[in-house]
């Protein structure tokens, strides 16, 4: 059988909307969808009362049955044809999803549950599982239930190559194209020697701007053979890659980054560019690890 989509549910608004992403994500991979629910029992060293350990957890089983069964009902409203299944896990909800990212095509959860602070833009959850997730993640922003294309985030990287055959992919199953941006500065740009040791830094005219339309030319160009009914543009952007792609993610449907990218440093999990889309974009984000990056 596939790999399932697996989305994460606590009951709050914001996992409703992710249960309904997963949903349609299901149903276009043509897999199921499992529904994850995670509790914590904390470690209390206050006497417990006229509650038993037993009895408490008893309760937390079936309040976390509740909130399954609701996304269970939501998810099949959104995908009636997609098999749901359901489990109910003790555990703190990072280690639980990690775990199920394991074996999973997709994990989906959203961007604040209900243990979210109001200012706080995005959950730790979110944001912890997309740096240790051993699959895509898809994290649904405010706008859930959006069209466009499929933003594509560039930057020539070694470790980015998975996060661009996802987005190709994905826009393949969902019939629209790809917009693959690749924004650079002078300062982000790795410098080569120079054949004259006179001038170690001489460039030629426009010769940096050439080179960064030919990166993003050559990262596309396998996918444009393996794709060929997925349309793209490809946009090179000189600025901030932060702010392009938040830019750019208003009109698009889906935003896919890799999590470290070009001068990420060793040992850092998540990249500045990944969080910092993960808290501002305008749509859905998917961050998608590299092999080098899963340690």
């Amino acid at each position: 059988m596939s790999p399932p989509v697996v989305v994460g549910v606590d009951g709050s608004p914001s996992s409703l909307e992710a249960v309904a992403v997963a949903a349609r994500e299901a149903r276009l991979r043509g897999c199921g969808l499992k529904v994850v629910h995670a509790f914590f029992w904390p470690a209390v060293h206050a006497p417990l009362g006229p509650w038993s350990a037993a009895s408490a957890e008893e309760a937390l089983r079936e309040v976390a049955g509740r909130v399954v069964t609701e996304a269970v009902e939501h998810a099949r409203s959104v995908a009636p044809d997609v098999e749901v299944g359901d489990s109910v896990v003790a555990g703190g909800p990072l280690t639980v999803l990690e775990a199920q990212s394991r074996t999973a095509a997709l994990v989906v959860v959203g961007s604040r549950g209900l243990g979210g602070f109001a200012g706080v833009m995005l959950g730790s959850t979110a944001v912890h599982l997309a740096a240790h997730g051993r699959c895509p993640v898809l994290v649904v922003r405010d706008r859930a239930d959006v069209t466009g294309p499929v933003l594509l985030g560039v930057d020539g990287s070694p470790a980015a190559e998975a996060a661009v055959e996802f987005a190709f992919a994905e826009a393949a199953l969902r019939g629209t194209g790809v917009e693959a941006l690749h924004a650079w500065t002078p300062w982000n740009v790795p410098v080569p020697p120079s054949p004259d040791p006179s001038e170690p830094y001489a460039r030629a005219p426009g010769a940096l701007a050439d080179g960064e339309r030919r990166l993003l030319a050559e990262a596309v160009a396998g996918r444009r053979e393996r794709y060929p009914d997925v349309p793209v543009v490809e946009t090179v952007v000189r600025g901030g890659a932060r702010e392009a792609l938040i830019g750019a993610s208003a009109k698009a449907g889906l935003l896919v980054v890799g999590a470290r990218g070009r001068g990420g440093f060793t040992g850092l999990l998540l990249g500045s560019v990944s969080q910092a889309v993960l808290h501002h974009a305008h749509c859905p984000v998917t961050v998608v690890r590299g092999s080098g990056d899963r340690q």
